[in-house]
């Protein structure tokens, strides 16, 4: 065998290696990663924690703010806010925490619970965010300069929302989706390279803080948002027609959007005693029809998605009104357990969880600890715990990337190494 034999086959022998050490890391380019269920696909990470917890590669300061970030090609996409006038879409190099680029907009304004709101969303090419203050911004990756603004409140004729405008766009072909949630249209979606409208759904709805999430359902493909005082809306992503909608529960500041579950069900759940409903969708001909299968007063999450996982449903059941805890769910709607007046277990607040490699990922939005759970409808079953955050209102959105897992609190983002050694 040659030099260049040998070479060449080390080389094979070293890609294969890659491969297998790495079989599933993924980016997590939008709110709630790639299927936005709150999921990811990585494997080779940590079952257990040093006591110091994981360490920590870099730290970030940030304005005051809950918006997360997204991450693809090794770059960390987060909308900044500066002193009530700016917003400020940054990247950050995933491995050292050193910022590659920003780019900045006039955004004067404030709102109750001021700073940024919802994590960008990155494709192949442009980085779409949405502002607490409406503006609707494409950016370029390669230049760095917007290719389009528009502006969720002046373009619909919306006066300023209490807690500002929350969305984090979806992406399905050319579309670029979001929720105007105004007299004029409920769900909107526009050409994603020119930023013209290609659609717009009828209907009439308050203001909500639910993104829309794209699901198929009974054979078809659509965007299902919860608009203002809890209607669930349904249209078809081809033209946005109106195909369905529920107004069986209702919640008066709508938050999380519905949980697609299969057998075309969707979870709903929210704050301010709104409880929680299943519903599943069912068509005849062109004809959709609701069937609500159950609701429940014993379960609510003001702000965050339940995670689903092997028929059962697990969901930080709190809220302004009520602090249930983590609890887990069956399909049916009844509570097999729930941390509240358990001692020594975590309330976890308005904190954000994810599921990854078999566990969960629980961060207590008041406390800044995060948790390491497995998963079992018979018990909450602690991994690890680690105090990662300091502060208050803990309660954006985490991502993980490369075994990298990403959380922020009002100061800062911090970057810390999930990775088995």
């Amino acid at each position: 065998m040659s030099i260049c034999q040998r070479m060449i086959g080390r080389c094979a022998m070293l890609a294969l290696c890659a491969a297998i050490v790495w079989p599933a890391a993924a980016d997590w380019y939008q709110f709630q990663g790639e299927n936005r269920d709150g999921t990811s696909p990585e494997t080779g990470l940590m079952r257990s924690w040093p006591e110091s917890g994981p360490k920590v590669l870099w730290t970030f300061p940030l304005g005051e703010g809950y918006g997360g970030p997204a991450v693809r090609d090794g770059g960390v996409y987060v909308l900044d806010r500066v002193d009530k006038q700016k917003d400020v879409l940054r990247c950050i190099d995933l491995e050292t925490g050193e910022e590659r680029w920003h780019y900045a907009y006039d955004a004067p304004g404030n709102v109750g619970h001021g700073g940024s709101r919802t994590p960008p969303t990155v494709d192949e090419d442009y980085v779409y965010s949405v502002g607490m203050m409406g503006h609707f911004t494409c950016v370029d990756r390669q230049t760095h300069q917007p290719v389009w603004q528009k502006n969720l409140l002046t373009d619909f004729g919306l006066g300023k929302p209490s807690w500002g405008v929350a969305q984090a766009p979806s992406i399905h072909g050319n579309l670029v989706i979001v929720a105007a949630q105004s007299k004029e249209a409920i769900i909107v979606a526009y050409d994603k390279v020119t930023g013209d409208i290609v659609w717009r759904s009828e209907g009439r709805a308050g203001m909500g803080y639910s993104t829309p999430v794209i699901t198929t359902l009974a054979g078809v493909e659509q965007a299902v948002t919860v608009g203002g005082a809890g209607r669930v809306i349904s249209v078809a992503v081809e033209d946005g027609r109106t195909l369905w909608k529920y107004e069986g529960w209702r919640c008066k500041i709508p938050i999380p959007y519905p949980t697609p579950l299969p057998g075309d069900r969707l979870f709903i759940t929210g704050g301010y005693n709104a409880g929680s409903a299943m519903i599943r969708i069912e068509r005849d001909g062109g004809e959709f029809r609701v069937k609500e299968l159950f609701k429940t007063d014993a379960c609510g999450s003001q702000i965050h998605q339940p995670l689903f996982f092997e028929d059962h449903l697990y969901v930080n059941s709190n809220s302004n009104e009520r602090q249930d805890g983590m609890m887990c769910l069956d399909l049916d709607g009844n509570v097999l357990w729930q941390t509240k007046d358990k001692d020594g277990l975590p309330l976890f607040e308005r904190g954000n969880l994810l599921f990854v490699d078999g566990m969960i990922l629980n961060l207590d939005g008041k406390t800044g600890w995060l948790h390491l759970i497995e998963p079992s409808p018979e018990g909450y079953k602690e991994l690890a715990r680690a105090h990662v955050l300091d502060g208050k209102q803990m309660w954006s959105p985490m991502a993980l990337s490369h075994g990298k897992l990403l959380v922020r609190d009002q100061e800062q983002m911090k970057c810390l190494d999930l990775r088995s050694p």
